[in-house]
């Protein structure tokens, strides 16, 4: 018999047993500005990035459900039935697919059979560049492709949302699935979380980075302070609405606000609010910023960004102000700030090319006899969508 390859074998696997191998890949995002504005009904400023998630999927026979991730090897394979999804503890990361597939089935799409993911991702954990809403745009789109339901990108986008809402628990907004789901090569994203909104804006950004700083300090957004934030900016909305006809704190002027702040008695919650409104006209800012080249006055609107979430929100960590600090006295830094939810995970900075090697090096210097933790650096390459792939052998 004619030797047969390895590529030629699973060809004929395929053939034979009928189980057909789709793959999809979903990125990772960051965040240049406009930080717990998206649940405020504000603006935020993401891009997708170069790496995420990457999923095969292949179809059963039965009602069964089995998900692995490479990243996970110790947690094994994760089961569970199509008529019986429930959010488990020992489901760990699988909660997050599990939830894109429960908000599938209760809004009707018809998932016929169950399936096999095998996941693998490189985005760091922990590290607040939205790796959950990568399992989740990743599932989706797969979910969508494999069983032809024909869904417009931005619903997915939606459901994803949901499934992290009210399967997982985390009260998030919509930016993080927005922008995996709806990213584009070198461009970042000003998004209308209001509205839904958006216009890409080219990064012409001649001879700066955007280079991300992992605080390895690891987070769970779901089990911090993130819902309380919410919470927070809701019982300030509604004492603001006792005067003012709006349905967001992202619809107030900075003005608006500073006239009608004493409605909100608590100082805490005034803080909250406060945030959110600077922050949303600072990422208004930073956009048109970015569309004239006026890169140093970007940088600048970052800084007030980390200083806002550090005084007024109150979500940095003492890892991350020391990574903003240092960022901001070495030259070339235009800007930095914490990207993603806070309470540890990473920071962003617009760096000149030329000195990045001196801001890795010092950042590190200063960073880990300070803390007993390991920076790690990364030079963004902004990606596209959550989207199908060619199959990798």
């Amino acid at each position: 018999m004619e030797q047969m390859n390895q590529i030629a074998l699973r060809n004929k696997f395929n053939e034979v047993f009928k189980k057909t191998k789709m793959y999809f890949f979903a990125p990772g995002r960051v965040n240049l500005i406009g930080e717990h504005t998206d649940y405020n009904g504000g603006h935020v400023f993401p891009c997708a990035l170069s790496f995420g998630t990457h999923a095969v999927l292949c179809k059963r026979d039965d009602n069964t459900v089995r998900l692995h991730s490479l990243n996970l090897p110790e947690k094994g394979i994760i089961t569970a039935e199509l008529a019986d999804l429930k959010k488990l503890p020992q489901n760990d990361w699988a909660n997050y697919p599990l939830g894109v597939l429960d908000v599938f089935q209760r809004r009707g799409y018809n998932i016929p059979q169950g399936f096999e993911m095998l996941f693998w991702g490189n985005i760091p954990a922990g590290a607040g560049l939205s790796s959950s809403a990568s399992i989740e745009l990743a599932t989706a789109v797969a979910l969508n492709t494999a069983y032809g339901l024909n869904i417009p990108q931005i619903e997915l986008v939606k459901i994803a949302q949901e499934a992290e809402n009210k399967f997982v628990g985390m009260n998030c907004g919509i930016m993080d699935q927005f922008a995996s789901g709806m990213g584009k090569e070198d461009n970042a994203i000003l998004l209308d979380c209001n509205t839904l909104k958006y216009e890409y804006v080219p990064l012409n950004l001649r001879g700066i980075s955007i280079v991300i700083i992992n605080s390895n300090k690891k987070h769970s957004l779901v089990n911090s302070a993130y819902n309380e934030r919410r919470q927070q900016c809701e019982r300030a909305l509604k004492a603001l609405q006792r005067e003012l006809p709006v349905k967001a704190l992202g619809e107030l002027t900075i003005p608006q606000f500073e006239a009608h702040k004493h409605l909100i008695q608590d100082p805490v919650e005034q803080k909250r609010a406060k945030h959110a409104v600077y922050e949303n006209q600072r990422t208004l800012q930073a956009a048109q910023c970015l569309r004239a080249g006026e890169l140093e006055k970007f940088g600048h609107l970052m800084n007030e960004s980390h200083i806002s979430l550090r005084d007024d929100y109150e979500v940095s960590c003492p890892e991350l102000d020391l990574i903003a600090q240092t960022a901001w006295e070495q030259p070339g830094v235009l800007g930095a700030r914490i990207t993603g939810g806070g309470f540890g995970g990473s920071a962003v900075a617009l760096v000149k090319d030329e000195n990045i090697k001196n801001l890795i090096d010092t950042v590190s210097a200063v960073y880990t006899p300070k803390t007993g933790l390991k920076a790690d650096f990364y030079i963004a390459n902004v990606g596209g969508p959550a989207r199908q792939i060619e199959k990798i052998y």
